[in-house]
């Protein structure tokens, strides 16, 4: 069972269509809307700002959310926040992707169809534009994104949404297999390809 918690008379919401894996953590006012999904390890603390995960947005492994008071922070539309990624008091455009293990500060604007690198610090206040790709610490607009970037991202977002349908309707907690079965069995999924790996397939 999700491990939920109300303080001060407010209680999170999760839409019926979200998944929250069981290890997850949603304190307070957090919003998980449909089709998102939550992974393990994840932390929604909402016991100061609101937290919101717009429809189809994913938070995977070991995410944080949370923010000052008075402050929403926010992943839009079909946002994609990889493993480890802090955010705090800032906004993620629609269909914008933030990179594993990436900070992004207070009253920060991730534009709609950016990415973020993996590793980056984005700063407190940083106004990124849409298609735009950031990198470094601190992090900096190094440039705009391609069509084909972008469509990479959209599609690495579905198979999230996927994943939560997918999650909903199989996952379960099971006792390890002590040996591996002969034969053994591997999930079957639509391959794909990391963005430098996806860039030399398309060259």
């Amino acid at each position: 069972m999700v491990k939920v918690y109300e303080i001060n008379g407010v209680t999170p919401v999760v839409h019926p269509t979200a998944y929250v894996h069981p290890s997850a953590v949603l304190i307070g006012d957090v919003i998980v809307g449909p089709r998102c999904y939550v992974g393990p390890l994840a932390a929604l603390r909402g016991d100061f700002g609101r937290l919101i995960l717009e429809e189809g947005a994913n938070l995977q492994d070991t995410c944080v959310m949370h923010g000052f008071p008075g402050c929403d922070t926010v992943v839009e539309r079909d946002g994609h926040i990889g493993h480890g990624a802090v955010l705090h008091g800032c906004r993620v455009g629609r269909n914008a992707l933030v990179g594993m293990n990436s900070v992004v500060m207070d009253n920060a604007v991730i534009g709609a169809d950016s990415i973020v690198a993996a590793m980056s610090f984005v700063r407190a206040g940083m106004q990124v534009p849409p298609r735009s790709l950031v990198v470094g610490t601190p992090a900096k607009v190094a440039r705009e994104l391609r069509d084909d970037e972008i469509k990479w991202k959209t599609e690495g977002t579905g198979q999230y949404q996927e994943l939560a349908v997918r999650s909903m309707n199989t996952m379960r907690e099971v006792e390890a297999l002590t040996e591996v079965e002969p034969d053994r069995k591997r999930i079957e999924w639509e391959s794909s390809l990391p963005l430098h790996l996806h860039k030399n397939a398309q060259a």
